[in-house]
């Protein structure tokens, strides 16, 4: 058991199903199914939890019904809640347009600015996940970079730092970077005219992002499998032929099982491995957030 800090979102999804996919100029039917939890802090955080994980979320939410709604689901499924930043702010719902078959387009508005705050002591933090353009983030993982390198006996006894690819240009300090396929050529192709860092071998570009602490640059890219890249070079790992449901929470869940991997000292390609599957899971059941099926999963190994 380890404990982790998620510096994630925490959202009220409302699932629209709808009949048919999404086409320009269409009109579509659909079928309400209600509001549940999500963002990564939710689809993350509780696969740690389910995995037997202590998992604090850092996020801001409002002070409204929502809010309220959003707090007390995620305390009653295992979340610490208790350092969230509760703001003057409208806490909205974010909607999740469903297609047949299981792809999802989400429709939300413009969020309010964050700020983290001064960094905390991360000496008794085992883990931190980043999924955030909050603000301070670069100087919170910098600080749990920097300590942890001072304090430990060795690599293996520091503060694990994991983050996903920022959508920005912010650099984005870590010891193993997550992106997809999709957003990497997103933020490959938004860097302009600046052609040096563009042509960067993978390892190389991640660590213009991460600096020197980085270790691991893992591509996922869906059905494909996923590479990870390092100093060393490069492997793969495959993805699992599964039928596809519901694709929400995919990438969370494989960054959760990522991290599990890693706090119980798997390899790398091993700890992908546990991330394929966890994704594999979700995607194969309708729900952002780890259910039953994932529990059941759990239960078995």
């Amino acid at each position: 058991m380890a404990n982790v800090m998620l510096v994630a979102n925490l959202n009220c999804d409302r699932v629209l199903q709808l009949k048919e996919p999404l086409h320009a100029g269409g009109r579509h039917h659909y079928h309400d199914l209600g509001r549940r939890l999500g963002g990564g802090g939710a689809n993350t955080g509780l696969a740690l939890v389910f995995a037997g994980h202590n998992v604090s979320l850092v996020s801001q939410v409002g002070r409204d019904e929502t809010a309220d709604w959003l707090l007390a689901e995620a305390s009653l499924k295992g979340l610490n809640c208790s350092l969230l930043q509760r703001n003057d702010i409208v806490t909205p719902e974010l909607m999740l347009l469903m297609t047949p078959d299981g792809e999802r387009t989400i429709i939300r508005p413009e969020r309010p600015a964050f700020s983290l705050g001064p960094a905390p002591d991360f000496s008794n933090w085992d883990a931190i996940y980043i999924n955030s353009s909050a603000d301070g983030v670069v100087e919170w993982a910098s600080k749990a970079i920097e300590d942890n390198r001072q304090q430990a006996a060795s690599i293996s006894d520091q503060t694990l730092v994991v983050a996903q690819l920022p959508k920005n240009h912010d650099a984005r300090p870590c010891h193993v970077l997550i992106t997809s396929r999709s957003d990497l050529d997103v933020h490959i192709s938004s860097m302009n005219n600046d052609m040096e860092i563009k042509d960067l071998a993978p390892f190389q570009y991640a660590s213009s992002i991460a600096g020197d602490s980085l270790q691991h640059f893992i591509v996922t890219d869906g059905e494909h499998g996923a590479t990870v890249y390092s100093e060393c070079g490069q492997d793969y790992v495959s993805a699992h032929t599964v039928d596809v449901v519901d694709t929400t929470g995919a990438g969370d869940a494989y960054a959760a099982g990522v991290i599990h991997g890693l706090l119980d000292k798997l390899t790398i390609t091993e700890s992908m491995a546990v991330g394929t599957q966890w994704a594999s899971i979700a995607v194969s059941t309708k729900s952002s957030v780890p259910g039953e099926e994932f529990k059941a999963y759990l239960a078995q190994i």
